[in-house]
C-alpha cells in the first residue's frame, strides 16, 4: 500500500474531546472517524488490526473445536420474552418495530439466538458436547461512552457458546477456553492482561472471569494479592475485616447534636471509625420500598453485591418523613416494619459499637447485634480496599489497580435452555436441558487498549502479530533517482516476498513523514535517503526503538524478511 493512496489524514493535535491516550492517537492517525455518540468508522489501517486480532480469535476457537456461525444483528422480540429479559434488560437495548409492527431488537449479546439455532438440532446426547461462535456486530445504547474504541454503541465481538449434558464438562470446556484467551491476548501483544473472577451481572449464571488489561485509564477496579495470586473485580471480590471481641458493655442512649455523619460522629465520641455502625440507605427501584445496610463504620456498601442479593434494581434513597426513618441517626432498632434490613458480614463480631437510635440528635453506645437485635444473618456487600485482607491467603495484602475489560467468559449453567425449553435425550432417554457457557471478546476495544498499553507520546506501537502492516518504507527524496529507485525496489521485492510494506512514497519533508511513520506505527522502518544510497545502504529501525542498524542494499529484503519473521515468532504460541 502507498501512503500517497492511503485514504485519511494525519493530524498535529487531537480532538478536545480525547482525553484519553488510545482515543487521541487513532483519531490523531487516521484510524477512525467520529459519526454519532459511541459510533465510528473505521479506516484501512484500524481495519487490517482489527482483521488480524478476527483471525487471531478463530484460530484458537477453532483449535479448541468451535464451529464459526452467524447469527443475525436484527431478532423478533419473540426469543427474548422467552428468556424473560425482553423486559428485564433496560434501555441499554435497542427495541423497535418492524413494517409489519411486529416488535424487534438490536442484538446486545446473542445468547437466545444461540439457544434458538441450536434448539431443535442437537437433539440427542450423542449430539453434545458442542461449542459455536461468532464474529458479529453488537449494538448496546451505551449512555456513557467514552475513549473512542472502548467504550461504543456499536462494536464487534466474539462471542461463543457452549453446550453441555453435565457440569463437569463445562467445567473441562471453560477451562480450556480460559486458557485459549490467555493465548489470545498473548499472540495479540497484550503484554498485561489478567483473568480475575467477576460479576455475572445480567448474563446470568455462578461462575465468571473477566480478563482485565491493567491500566490506570481502566473503567473497572480490580482487587490482587501480590501474595497468593488472587484477583477479582471489586464487584465479585469478597470484603473479610478482623472485628476484636470486647467486653460487652450496657446499651446506653447518647445525646449526639448535629453528629449525622460518619466523620462527625467518631469524632464527637473520640472514638475510631470502625467502632461505628454506619447505616446506607436504598429503595428498590420497582416500588421504591425501603433498604437499610448496615455496615462497618470505615467500609462502603458495594451496590453490586447489593443488588444481586436482593435480586432487585436498586437506587440511592430519597428519605420522606413519612417514612418514618430519621436520617442521620439510623440505626437497626425500631425502625419501620416494611424496611428490608441488611447487615453487612463487616458488623459480625461486633459486640460493642455504636449505631443510630432512629431519633433526632440521638445513638446508642454498647450496641450488641446479637443481644440487643437478635439473630441476623450476615451478607458480604461491602467495598474491598487497599491493604485489605486477602479472602484466600489471609495476608493483608489487597492492592486495587484499574484495568480495562478486554474479555469475559461465563458459566451459565441452564438460565437459557430452561426459560427457552431446549432440552435433549439423555442415555437413559429423559429429556434434560443442556447446560451452557459463554465466552466473549471485544474486537476494537482490544485494539485501542493494546495501543492504549503500547504507545509513546508520538504514536501507537503495534505489535507485529496485529500491526496494520510489518514494514514501512520511507522515500525521503522522490526527486533523487537513485533514492527513488531504491525505495521502489525494496515495496516490490518485500511485497513479493510476502511481507507487509506500507510505502511513503510522497512528496514532503522527512519531518512530516516520520511523524505520520509514528502515528501508523508499524513495527519495522526502513530509511531510504541520498546518505543512505550513497553509502549503498537503507537504515533500518523498529518503532519501539529497541533496534537500529544500517543493512547493505543488496542484502535488505533477505534482512528484513528475517527480522519480519524473528518478531512474529514472539507471537507464536
Amino acid at each position: 500500500m502507498k501512503v500517497s493512496k492511503l485514504l485519511g489524514e494525519r493530524f498535529k493535535e487531537a480532538p478536545k474531546d480525547c482525553s484519553i491516550a488510545s482515543h487521541a492517537l487513532m483519531m490523531r492517525g487516521g484510524y477512525m472517524k467520529y459519526l454519532s455518540n459511541g459510533s465510528y468508522s473505521l479506516f484501512m489501517p484500524a481495519k487490517r488490526i482489527t482483521r488480524k486480532i478476527e483471525n487471531i480469535i478463530r484460530e484458537e476457537m477453532d483449535r479448541i473445536d468451535g464451529q464459526e456461525v452467524l447469527m443475525p444483528v436484527v431478532m423478533p422480540s419473540s426469543i427474548w420474552e422467552e428468556s424473560g429479559r425482553y423486559t428485564s434488560i433496560g434501555s441499554e437495548m435497542a427495541r423497535f418495530k418492524d413494517r409489519s409492527g411486529n416488535n424487534m431488537v438490536l442484538g446486545m449479546t446473542h445468547e437466545e439466538a444461540a439457544v434458538h439455532l441450536a434448539r431443535d438440532t442437537a437433539k440427542s446426547y450423542a449430539d453434545f458436547p458442542f461449542m459455536i461462535y461468532q464474529i458479529q456486530t453488537k449494538f448496546r445504547d451505551e449512555p456513557r461512552c467514552r475513549g473512542g474504541l472502548i467504550r461504543v454503541r456499536e462494536f464487534t465481538m466474539k462471542d461463543a457458546y457452549s453446550f453441555h449434558t453435565s457440569q463437569e464438562d463445562l467445567e473441562q470446556y471453560y477451562d480450556l477456553c480460559y486458557k485459549a484467551y490467555e493465548r489470545i491476548f498473548a499472540r495479540a501483544g497484550a503484554k498485561n492482561v489478567i483473568g480475575v473472577k467477576s460479576d455475572s451481572g445480567m448474563m446470568g449464571g455462578k461462575v465468571s472471569h473477566e480478563f482485565m488489561l491493567l491500566t490506570e485509564i481502566g473503567e473497572d477496579t480490580l482487587a490482587i494479592c501480590p501474595e497468593c495470586g488472587y484477583k477479582a473485580n471489586m464487584e465479585a471480590a469478597e470484603c473479610v475485616v478482623e472485628n476484636t471481641a470486647e467486653e460487652e458493655a450496657p446499651l446506653t442512649k447518647v445525646h449526639t447534636p448535629n453528629a449525622k455523619t460518619i466523620d462527625d460522629l467518631a469524632k464527637f465520641l473520640s472514638i475510631d471509625d470502625k467502632k461505628l455502625c454506619k447505616a446506607v440507605v436504598y429503595q428498590k427501584n420497582k416500588d421504591d420500598a425501603y433498604v437499610i445496610v448496615f455496615v462497618r463504620g470505615d467500609l462502603e456498601v458495594n451496590e453490586t453485591k447489593l443488588r444481586n442479593y436482593l435480586k432487585e434494581e436498586i437506587h440511592p434513597a430519597f428519605i420522606t418523613l413519612e417514612s418514618g426513618i430519621v436520617e442521620g441517626f439510623i440505626g437497626p432498632m425500631n425502625l419501620p416494619k416494611d424496611v428490608t434490613v441488611v447487615f453487612d458480614s463487616s458488623t459480625k463480631g461486633l459486640t460493642n459499637t455504636v449505631c443510630g437510635a432512629n431519633e433526632v440528635d440521638y445513638h446508642y453506645a454498647g450496641f450488641n447485634i446479637e443481644r440487643d437485635y437478635g439473630k441476623v444473618d450476615y451478607v458480604d456487600v461491602a467495598k474491598i480496599y487497599e491493604g485489605a485482607i486477602c479472602p484466600v491467603c489471609g495476608k493483608h495484602s489487597i492492592t486495587i489497580s484499574r484495568g480495562i475489560e478486554v474479555g469475559n467468559i461465563f458459566q451459565l449453567g441452564t438460565k437459557y435452555t430452561e426459560s427457552m425449553d431446549m432440552t435433549y435425550l439423555d442415555a437413559d432417554g429423559v429429556a434434560k436441558h443442556p447446560i451452557m457457557g459463554c465466552y466473549g471478546i471485544g474486537v476494537g476495544r482490544l485494539a485501542a487498549s493494546i495501543c492504549q498499553e503500547s504507545h509513546d507520546k508520538f504514536g501507537p506501537i503495534w505489535p507485529m502479530s496485529i500491526a496494520p502492516w510489518q514494514v514501512e518504507v520511507c522515500n525521503l527524496r522522490r526527486d533523487n533517482e537513485k533514492v527513488n529507485a531504491t525505495a521502489d525496489k525494496l515495496y516490490d521485492e518485500l511485497t513479493k516476498a510476502g511481507v507487509e510494506v506500507l510505502y511513503d512514497d510522497r512528496d514532503i519533508r522527512p519531518g512530516a513523514m516520520f511523524a505520520d511513520a509514528d502515528l501508523l506505527g508499524v513495527p519495522v522502518r526502513v530509511v531510504v535517503s541520498p546518505k543512505t544510497c550513497d553509502r549503498d545502504v537503507v537504515e533500518v529501525s523498529f518503532r519501539d526503538k529497541s533496534f537500529k542498524a544500517d543493512i547493505a542494499i543488496d542484502t535488505a529484503v533477505e534482512e528484513i524478511t528475517k527480522l519480519v519473521k524473528a518478531e512474529l515468532a514472539k507471537y507464536d504460541i
